[in-house]
């Protein structure tokens, strides 16, 4: 009788939210912790985003900048921080997958994932705690990354709304990017894949607007360019900071968002109830 009153009662759901929030959080800070003992993934993942930030401002700024319209040869670097800039913050992003998925893995094949079936805690939470704890980390990343950049000359001109509209895109993107990783992570059939097949994102932000204008590729790859994820993300994030023409991209850029977060949902915990006891 009280197992029936328990299924039917009208707080019975909200009692479900909760516990599954408060072991979502518990898995954050599982994550959490895991990066302040283990930090060299962290610092890789942070560090190489801002050495390609000075690479590619000190070594190749002076004459991709040149090539941007309207600039002439003499302003082509300061001209090139500007642009690049929100190309290296989606890169940051697309950047972290390699780590969630490789330490999704690890749980796997270690039979972390599998113990944690077996405890009376939401499922959805344990890849939720992946998800959380990876965000932190990409939105970390970004904030290093955008400090260095103001040190070597960017100077976005966003005002408070725009910033804070930047920061939330910011946020959507690294959560959505982080639930297809940690699905990558899942289905990868070892470590060493799981770690490898992230690479694909972290091609995207180089084959859209990010480093050079789409229209400068051939016209075999513009189309797929300019309807990629990155591009959208690029170009909103550019318009809020810098206050350029966003078109129709910071819808594009949401819509990716729902769908990357829906598919990156759905697969995992497909596979979670599949496979996660090996």
């Amino acid at each position: 009788m009280t197992t029936i009153e328990a299924a039917t009662s009208p707080n019975a759901g909200a009692s479900r939210i909760t516990h599954t929030f408060l072991d979502a959080i518990t898995m954050l800070r599982r994550n959490l912790l895991h990066m302040v003992r283990y930090p060299g993934l962290t610092v890789f993942v942070i560090g190489a985003p801002v050495v390609f930030l000075l690479l590619f401002v000190f070594v190749f700024g002076g004459a991709l900048g040149a090539g941007l319209p309207g600039v002439d040869s003499a302003g082509g670097r300061t001209a090139y921080v500007t642009y690049v800039v929100p190309g290296i913050l989606a890169m940051t992003i697309a950047g972290t997958a390699g780590g969630i998925a490789t330490t999704v893995a690890m749980d796997m094949t270690e039979g972390i994932t599998a113990r944690f079936r077996t405890m009376a805690i939401s499922r959805a939470s344990v890849l939720a705690g992946h998800v959380l704890g990876n965000t932190v980390q990409a939105i970390i990343g970004v904030v290093v990354v955008l400090g260095v950049a103001l040190l070597v000359g960017f100077r976005p001109s966003a005002g408070p709304v725009d910033a804070l509209a930047a920061a939330g895109l910011i946020a959507a993107i690294a959560f959505a990017v982080s639930w297809l990783a940690v699905a990558m992570g899942m289905a990868a059939k070892s470590v060493e894949t799981a770690s490898n097949t992230p690479m694909l994102l972290l091609l995207l932000p180089f084959l859209g607007s990010g480093f050079v204008p789409t229209d400068t590729m051939p016209t075999w790859l513009q189309w797929f360019a300019q309807y990629q994820p990155f591009t959208p993300f690029v170009e909103t994030i550019r318009g809020l900071l810098l206050g350029t023409d966003a078109g129709w991209n910071p819808a594009l850029a949401l819509g990716w968002c729902v769908v990357i977060t829906a598919v990156g949902y759905a697969w995992s915990m497909a596979i979670y109830e599949r496979r996660s006891v090996r």
